[in-house]
Parts: structure tokens; C-alpha cells; sequence
């Protein structure tokens, strides 16, 4: 809908899977800001506004389990792409061998899991969509988390030119320029990744 391009195939999400869940993931920012939860999160029975305290809990369980959740995604978009660096293979290739091994070589925690074992990873072999590219989830939060701090660093989450900015950089045009162009169009500069690792917790604020 916000898309402002002259042809269909350049338009929307018609662009490379490094920047295609940006758009979306960043969104996702402003449904826990105060000033919306104070608009729509109310009761069901008395309509009360949530309260400050409850807001404040909301966003420190928020942190909880962060860097299992990291470490469980991580390594499920690692071994897709050892997968699919694989220059050859044969009847022979013992699926099971390979994410042992491959897991022992990154050191993976004993503790933790993968999100997803190898038989059900659909994103693996599905399709040619998202072959190799798992990992796009996680550096299309580096992005979002990074182009949110934008709005934050104004003081206004709501800020009227950097929105502006923002609509004419990535929400409208698609793929009409190399998506890291369009970023440092946006940002000035190229990605950090210390916005993202901040607030999921994993360094300090």
C-alpha cells in the first residue's frame, strides 16, 4: 500500500531477502511504546488504561530467555548455509553426522537446541526462496532495531521528518535502489549492529 513505484516487479516486497522483512519486523517497535499501549491496551471490563508498573514488567519479560532464543536461531542459520556450501554429496551423506559434527565444531551449548532439527527445517529445501538465507530474520532486526534508534534519538518515536525519511527510504521504494543504498540513505552510515544487541539484552544499554 505505501509502495510508490512506477513498475509492479520493483514494487512492495520485490526485493533481496536481506531487506524484505525489514518493513514488517520494524513495526513491531512502536506496538509496546507507552503511548500506544495507552491508547489501546485497556481492560476488557472497566476499560482501564494498563498501568505504568504493568508496562514496566511487560518490558523486562520482554528480555527473558533472549539469548537462548539467539543461540537457537543463530545456529539454524548457520548450518543452513554450511548446508548449502556443500560443493558435493552422495548417497552416502548421513544428514545426522553432519549436524552433530557441525555442532560440535561451533561449540554449541549443551543446554540449548536448535529451533529447528534438519527433517522439519523447511526453510532448508522448501523452495529456492529461502535457500541459504535464514539467517535474514536476524539482520533484518540489526536493521529495524538500528533504523528505530533513528526515531528514539530525535526524543519522539513519532517524529514527523524522520518518518518522512523513512517512508521515502523503505517503506515506498521497493526495490528501486540497491537496499544498502537506500539504509545509508536513511541512516547516513552503514548498519550497526549494537542497537539490535542492546535490546535484546545482550549487551548493556
Amino acid at each position: 500500500m505505501l509502495s510508490n513505484c512506477t513498475y509492479e516487479y520493483l514494487a512492495s516486497t520485490s526485493v533481496l531477502k536481506d531487506f524484505v522483512e525489514l518493513p514488517s519486523q520494524l513495526l513491531e517497535h512502536w506496538l509496546g511504546e507507552p503511548q500506544v499501549l495507552k491508547e489501546h491496551a485497556k481492560h476488557y471490563q472497566t476499560n482501564e488504561v494498563v498501568p505504568d508498573d504493568l508496562v514496566q514488567r511487560f518490558k523486562k519479560a520482554e528480555l527473558y530467555g533472549e539469548g537462548f532464543a539467539t543461540i537457537e536461531y543463530t545456529i539454524c542459520a548457520m548450518l543452513d548455509i554450511a548446508l548449502h556450501s556443500l560443493e558435493e554429496y552422495d548417497d552416502s551423506f548421513d544428514l545426522s553426522k553432519f549436524e552433530k559434527d557441525y555442532l560440535k565444531e561451533q561449540g554449541m551449548p549443551k543446554g540449548i537446541i536448535m529451533r529447528h532439527r534438519p527433517p522439519h527445517f523447511l526453510h532448508l529445501f522448501a523452495s529456492s526462496s529461502y535457500a541459504s538465507g535464514y539467517y535474514v530474520y536476524m539482520w533484518a532486526q540489526v536493521l529495524d532495531n538500528d533504523v528505530f534508534a533513528a526515531f528514539e534519538e530525535t526524543g519522539n518515536v513519532f517524529h514527523k521528518e524522520t518518518a518522512d525519511r523513512c517512508h521515502e527510504c523503505i517503506y515506498s521504494a521497493g526495490n528501486t535502489a540497491a537496499p544498502q543504498e537506500l539504509f545509508r540513505k536513511f541512516r547516513g552510515r552503514e548498519p550497526d549492529a549494537t542497537f539490535m544487541l542492546k535490546n535484546r539484552g545482550l549487551i548493556p544499554k
